[in-house]
């Protein structure tokens, strides 16, 4: 069994080549030299063997010609090969940009000392619940969409994160996972989606089993803020808890720590973000992440850069929201800085970021190599700037004791998420789905369907409204539906359907369904009913009439998200009063 590694740290000192086995001979040209490709084929990265090669297969590029053949070099008056300085030169480039390929879809990655940085990544289990995630649903070409959890943490478990972090009361005890961003690559790969979840959210936590204690976590009765997730066994059941919301299937997670955020930072040599005022992250009682900045655009890197991350007090109203809008700013802008190409030209910063980014990432056992880093860095890197939009979860503040957190706001929360489920971009820019066909199976007539009416108008932050079910039963009996009777089982749902469980009962759902006025999009297959069942959603609390507003176009992204296009370079944080200079 794979032994888990979380919170392991290795040295800050780069090794020199040599001592990691670097070979000089398989870069020299001749007979025998590798074949460019990871694969010989592709005519891009490198091989396990540490061949190298171009995208484009150019011989001038990749040290052949193309066609895998290799070519001679002459000797020249020093003993070395014409190109085996720049042969290493290049392979220090490529293989440097693993993390920053990974994460944002930049260009270009490949091996560099690829079994050194194998070693160094950390693996955990993809999800540590009892829930067996779907499968994904492939369009009509066959191809599926790519979601990836990726998770800050906020643990103290080494001295450099003791430094960073602070607060000593918390050195030692379970980390946080502090941010949460669901990435989402469309399964023709022409656009991704990013949604955040503030870290205050409050919901229901599922049953996980800790891989290395074998500690159950039993599933929360009440809700639990949601970064609470990291300590119940590890990233898996930040997995779980997502998947749990959302039924959005997760391929992949990426945890990285404080000391991380830093080391890339540095090695990518700044971020240009932009502030309203000068702002300085502190008050008279301490709060804040001592972040001070001048009016208007300031390129960050290092330290400072974990700072502008973690900063609240001091953004807009000082809250977590705030916080995730200032980290969506800083991702586009990183992305567009590393497209630019000229942050990521020095070999000697290239090769620090691949040694800081494999210590610092914690990833799940599927993408635990450098050589499926290097193949989603492919997918990733197809997707173009203008098609990157940031989201955060529609939301609302909760009341009484659950003052100052979040909750998953009704309906446009399951707005959002059906939409990365369904696989509908969020910046709107490609064409509409299809309305949902008419079943070819004839309806029943209305007196002899069976219809099973359940409240699910209640949600975490309000309670259902008594006797919903009764009273939307009754209105189908006026429609005919003599059959439909109230069930008293509770199954709060943001938005009303209308389920069914096989083909032969299709056409009868979509006739409930338009009998009340209710999109027929609405009406959907599953596992999970024996017969025509509506659930009168929290879209539907009063009232006789299905609301005109809460038949949403299913295609447009909820203006509450407040997406930001990766393109958008005119971004300025607005400033908290109080916390300028």
């Amino acid at each position: 069994m794979e032994q888990s590694t979380r919170g392991q740290r290795t040295g800050q000192r780069v090794p020199h080549a040599g001592e990691l086995g670097w070979d000089d001979s398989l870069y020299e040209d001749g007979p025998g030299a590798p074949a460019s490709g990871p694969d010989a084929t592709s005519g891009a990265g490198g091989g396990a063997n540490g061949g190298t090669g171009s995208g484009s297969g150019d011989a001038a590029s990749g040290g052949g010609d193309g066609s895998g053949r290799a070519r001679r070099g002459g000797p020249r008056r020093d003993g070395a090969r014409p190109r085996d300085r720049r042969g290493k030169r290049r392979i220090l480039r490529w293989a440097s940009a693993v993390l920053a390929v990974l994460i944002l879809g930049t260009a270009g990655a490949g091996y560099l000392y690829y079994r050194h940085l194998d070693g160094k990544l950390k693996k955990e289990d993809l999800t540590l619940g009892d829930k067996p995630m779907a499968d994904h649903k492939a369009n009509s070409a066959g191809q599926t969409p790519l979601n990836i959890l990726l998770i800050g943490s906020d643990a103290r478990d080494s001295k450099a994160n003791q430094k960073l972090g602070g607060a000593k009361e918390t050195f030692g005890g379970p980390p946080l996972a502090d941010v949460q961003m669901l990435l989402h690559v469309s399964a023709d790969r022409s656009n991704m989606s990013v949604v955040s979840m503030p870290r205050d959210t409050m919901l229901k936590m599922p049953k996980c089993t800790d891989p290395e204690t074998g500690k159950v976590y039993p599933a929360s009765t009440g809700n639990v803020q949601t970064n609470e997730s990291l300590g119940r066994g590890g990233p898996g059941c930040t997995v779980a808890t997502w998947y749990e919301l959302t039924g959005i299937t997760i391929d992949h997670f990426m945890m990285i720590d404080f000391a991380g955020v830093v080391s890339m930072a540095d090695a990518i040599g700044g971020v240009p973000v932009c502030v309203q005022e000068n702002v300085h992250s502190r008050n008279a009682e301490g709060k804040g992440s001592g972040l001070k900045l001048e009016k208007g655009e300031n390129v960050i890197q290092g330290e400072q850069a974990l700072q502008w991350l973690r900063t609240r007090y001091g953004f807009e109203d000082g809250s977590d929201l705030a916080r995730t809008h200032a980290q969506h700013m800083y991702m586009n802008s990183m992305v567009r800085e590393l497209r630019k190409g000229a942050k990521l030209t020095d070999p000697g910063k290239l090769m620090s970021l691949a040694e800081a980014a494999t210590e610092a990432l914690t990833v799940d056992k599927g993408l635990g190599g450098v050589k499926k880093l290097y193949d989603l860095a492919e997918e990733l890197k197809q997707v173009p700037t203008n098609r990157i939009t940031m989201a955060t979860m529609p939301n609302v503040y909760g009341e009484g004791s659950e003052s100052g957190r979040v909750f998953p706001k009704p309906g446009d929360a399951e707005q959002l998420f059906g939409m990365v489920r369904d696989d509908v971009p969020l910046d709107g820019k490609a064409s509409k789905r299809k309305p949902p066909a008419e079943s070819k199976d004839p309806a029943a007539a209305p007196a002899e369907t069976g219809v099973l009416v359940r409240n699910g108008t209640g949600s975490d932050t309000q309670a259902p409204t008594p006797q919903r079910a009764t009273a939307v039963a009754g209105l189908l009996v006026a429609e005919g539906y003599t059959k439909a009777v109230a069930d008293v089982t509770p199954d709060a749902t943001a938005r009303t359907e209308v389920l069914f469980p096989g083909a032969d009962l299709e056409g009868d759902a979509q006739a409930v369904a338009k009998s009340l006025g209710i999109p027929v999009s609405s009406a959907k297959k599953s596992t999970e009913v024996s017969g025509v069942t509506l659930v009168v959603g929290a879209d539907w609390r009063t009232g006789d009439t299905y609301p005109k507003s809460a038949a949403k176009d299913e295609d447009k992204t909820p203006d509450t998200a407040r997406a930001l296009n990766g393109a958008d370079d005119t971004e300025c944080m607005e400033i908290q009063p109080g916390f300028t200079f």
